[in-house]
């Protein structure tokens, strides 16, 4: 497994979120790795491992600093969901890993249809690039296409059969980012290279270092780290175990909290 790199920025903070993370990220390095370790030739995702079980107890491997993680910024362009949802959703994931492609395009697009298009959840985005210069290409590429809100239709194209074995350079970035319908090219390569794109993805590569995650896909829903492509009935048990327990938290809807929250509103943008 090729090791990665961590950010060499001053602002490196690894493990900052509290004690008690140790050991969800000892929990999520160690499936993460055995999940989506590179040269894995294994396509069966189907075993799962100590993050990826979900109990009946809606609290059950839950660490509430990492439910502070979630960002709900309604500018947010690399993130699809109302930023009101009980449920948040956080991929960290690098376009040249394969089990993110899986992820991609058999699972996350049912959990919008079932999920974020009725308002449960939310779904934020971290660039988690392990795998050197072309997944930082693929990583700034997503965030240069999103400032002209193409990040999905980006992150579609990046994932699609057979795209990854293409590579990303940055000519092959830019055709991406032409075929995921980026109006202005010129400016888009722009950002790629800018100080912005680059701290961007700093930011969310430290992020994932910082919760112990080791591989990709790694993911938190509301606080629970989740590792690998699990299948999706996974993340449906997840979901659905921290939308109950949202409510339960929440106590009784009134006439009033129900049409304040049917007049939110949030980032809308679906992946294709």
């Amino acid at each position: 497994m090729p090791t990665p790199k961590k950010s060499t920025s001053g602002s490196k903070k690894p493990l900052v979120y509290g004690a008690v993370i140790v050991t969800a990220a000892a929990l999520l390095g160690f499936a993460s790795y055995k999940a989506t370790a590179p040269g894995n030739s294994s396509t069966d995702t189907s075993t799962t491992s100590p993050a990826a079980e979900v109990s009946a107890d809606p609290q059950a491997g839950v660490y509430p600093e990492l439910v502070k993680l979630a960002r709900r910024d309604a500018g947010d362009k690399l993130a699809v969901g109302r930023t009101d949802a009980p449920v948040v959703l956080i991929e960290y994931a690098d376009f040249k890993c394969g089990y993110c492609g899986k992820f991609a395009r058999d699972t996350e697009p049912e959990l919008i249809e079932e999920y974020v298009e009725d308002g449960t959840l939310r779904i934020e985005w971290r660039n988690f690039p392990i795998f050197g210069e072309e997944s930082e290409n693929a990583a700034r590429g997503s965030w240069a296409a999103g400032q002209q809100g193409r990040f999905w239709e980006f992150h579609a194209a990046a994932y699609a059969e057979g795209a990854k074995e293409k590579g990303f350079s940055k000519d092959r970035v830019k055709a991406l980012a032409q075929e995921s319908g980026v109006k202005d090219l010129a400016r888009f390569m722009k950002d790629l290279d800018g100080e912005a794109a680059r701290a961007a993805v700093a930011k969310d590569q430290e992020q994932a270092y910082g919760i112990g995650a080791t591989s990709t896909p790694s993911f938190l829903i509301n606080g629970r780290p989740i590792a690998g492509a699990q299948p999706k009935e996974t993340f449906t048990r997840a979901i659905e175990a921290a939308a109950e327990q949202a409510r339960t938290a929440a106590g009784p809807e009134t006439p009033e909290g129900s049409q304040d929250a049917a007049n939110s509103t949030g980032s809308q943008d679906a992946a294709k």
